[in-house]
């Protein structure tokens, strides 16, 4: 399954973040960078009004970032990419909360998610893989030594010193 998410879309939709911060993409292809990895999907970001000079595909991590030039739109560059699919278009799933594209992609069979219901995705996998960290981090309860293990050790105290170390 791919993902093409419209970025500008989905940025205001997580909590913390604002298209108003500098460096809001920067933290939004980190997020999804993490999704992909723990969700195993591909993922693809489309982010428009790219600066000059700044448009085109970039990779990040396993990521890829299409920067759109003022040309055109991400929900254009989104809608192309779906259309270039053809039948498999149905292997794609579309995150944008935009009308237009929830319309023009699902009549090419594409799927579709608003980018609030994603938003709860990944903040929810986030939450999870954190748990998850966090209890490898904990000390685990060692397992009691059987009964031989402790006739072992037993053995091992009560005995005397060994020749070695006993001049």
């Amino acid at each position: 399954m791919v993902l093409y998410i419209d970025g500008h879309n989905l940025i205001p939709k997580i909590p913390g973040m604002s298209l108003r911060q500098i460096d809001d993409e920067k933290h939004l292809i980190e997020l999804l960078q993490e999704y992909s990895r723990i969700s195993r999907k591909k993922v693809e970001v489309f982010f428009d009004r790219a600066a000059p000079g700044f448009n085109g595909d970039k990779t990040a991590g396993t990521i890829l970032v299409h920067y759109i030039s003022e040309k055109t739109t991400a929900d254009e560059a989104i809608i192309r990419r779906v259309r270039a699919w053809g039948k498999r278009s149905k292997e794609i799933t579309v995150v944008s909360s935009d009308h237009h594209v929830q319309n023009q992609v699902k009549a090419l069979g594409a799927g579709m998610m608003t980018s609030d219901q994603f938003a709860r995705e990944i903040i929810y996998l986030s939450q999870q893989s954190q748990l998850k960290n966090n209890k490898k981090d904990e000390p685990q309860p060692e397992r009691p030594l059987s009964e031989k293990e402790i006739r072992e050790w037993m053995d091992l105290f009560n005995s005397g010193p060994s020749e070695k170390y006993s001049k």
